[in-house]
């Protein structure tokens, strides 16, 4: 039995996600993401079972990593306003600064890949932002709808606008970025 190295593991994942970002899922075979990676086809087997667990992996390491990233430094007691603005601006900066990961998940979510998912485990990396929503529905700050609309009105725009190939005229100065948030605070609030 080979010994997992973790070098080895992330080049797959990087690999995995240049190559379904250049090629798409279907043309992307495991000799392709090995070859990105520099790698042999066996060693894919070593970490997963086969291609589609390697593509779902990808998904939930690049939320994971977005949640980490997402909920650094954040404190859910702030206002509710504060705690929605620090998030939409970490929102911001990681789809700007993780573009290709952002391509990856909008893939991933059009794709029957997604249905494979273990939504709850997801879910978990962004339990606080979760907990911020359902206090401030409760406190009546925010409207009473669900998640998902929220999520469609506070952090889509946000990913949308930082993303050069959906809003290559979006001039990114703290002015735009500010407006931007207020627009989508205006949505959501009561």
């Amino acid at each position: 039995m080979r010994l997992k190295d973790d070098i080895k593991q992330e080049a797959l994942f990087e690999a995995t996600v240049a190559t379904v970002n250049e090629i798409g899922f279907a043309a992307s075979s495991v000799s392709k993401i090995a070859k990105a990676a520099k790698v042999s086809p066996a060693t894919l087997y070593v970490y997963h079972k086969n291609k589609e667990e390697l593509l779902i992996h990808c998904y939930v390491r690049i939320k994971q990593i977005m949640g980490q990233l997402l909920l650094e430094d954040f404190d859910e007691a702030e206002p509710i306003r504060d705690c929605l603005k620090h998030l939409w601006m970490k929102t911001f900066a990681f789809a700007q600064a993780h573009g290709a990961y952002f391509q990856y998940i909008e893939q991933f979510s059009n794709s029957p890949y997604k249905e494979r998912v273990n939504a709850a485990e997801v879910e978990s990396y962004f339990a606080p932002l979760f907990r911020v929503m359902d206090r401030g529905i409760e406190q009546k700050i925010i409207k009473n709808v669900s998640y998902d609309i929220l999520a469609a009105f506070i952090f889509y725009p946000a990913t949308a606008l930082a993303n050069p190939r959906l809003c290559n005229d979006f001039e990114l100065i703290p002015e735009n970025i500010e407006g931007a948030f207020n627009l989508a605070w205006d949505a959501v609030k009561r």
